[in-house]
């Protein structure tokens, strides 16, 4: 019995020792100066953590002035590092940002700084175009009901991949512990 009362602080103990998420997602560009031109592609590069089982992601541009959102590109790789989206007919603002997501759960990885979009004949893009990698083509202004401008082949479910990996082994453990000191202190 005297195990059963120490039990809750070693429990608290051992879950506190689970090794730290060394998880990001980081995107890099387009940053806070960033001015994206009309009818010219503009790149959105990101760096993207190792461990953080992110496969793919989607990406929605949205505006903090007025309500809107756009459904940029849909299961895009993450191990990809870059992007070029094309904007056409898209409302002129400097209250734009991106967001990088898994639409499907509506859990956020990242946001983008605030960016501008100008005329492309009243300036050009401040940032350099990236080559060989998809561009992707935006018309109009912001509709929540619309479809993703494009749609990425679905990746892999990669799941529970890798059981050997320490993280899983004391995620489990601990819920395997506490389901067993909540069964003994229900039936005590």
């Amino acid at each position: 019995m005297r195990f059963l009362k120490k039990l809750p602080a070693v429990y608290l103990v051992l879950a506190c020792m689970e090794p730290g998420s060394s998880s990001y997602f980081i995107i890099t560009e387009p940053t806070r100066d960033t001015q994206w031109a009309l009818g010219t592609p503009n790149p959105i590069s990101w760096t993207k953590g190792v461990l953080d089982d992110i496969a793919s992601f989607d990406v929605e541009m949205a505006r903090l002035d007025s309500d809107g959102l756009t459904f940029v590109a849909q299961n895009v790789p993450a191990a990809h590092s870059s992007l070029n989206i094309l904007l056409q007919d898209v409302p002129l603002g400097d209250d734009y940002f991106l967001l990088f997501m898994n639409s499907t759960h509506g859990v956020t990885y990242a946001t983008s700084p605030r960016f501008s979009v100008v005329s492309g004949s009243s300036s050009k893009s401040t940032a350099s175009v990236v080559s060989d990698v998809q561009t992707v083509t935006v018309n109009g202004a912001p509709n929540p009901t619309q479809q993703f401008a494009v749609t990425f082949p679905a990746m892999e479910n990669r799941g529970f991949a890798s059981w050997g990996d320490a993280r899983q082994a004391w995620s489990l453990g601990s819920v395997l512990v506490g389901c067993v000191v909540g069964v003994v202190w229900t039936l005590r």
